[in-house]
């Protein structure tokens, strides 16, 4: 197979590496914040569901809003 060019302009470039770096901070910046996030033994579980309740399965939505286009 023989090697086939890319032709970008600098500002196409220099938009497409930024978008990745922020990408890939914004996962490493998630890992770390899931990583610090104590674990919960069952003792403490429980009352958790004892002062709120268990969590519902149905899902409330939070915000709804319609957009004319």
């Amino acid at each position: 197979m023989g090697t086939k060019q890319l032709t970008i302009n600098k500002d196409e470039l220099y938009g497409l590496i930024k978008e990745a770096v922020r990408e890939v901070i914004h996962e490493e910046a998630f890992e770390l914040f899931l990583k610090n996030i104590p674990p919960v033994s069952e003792e403490e579980m429980r009352d958790i569901q004892k002062q709120h309740g268990k969590p519902s399965l149905k899902k409330d939505i939070g915000y709804h809003e319609t957009v004319k286009i």
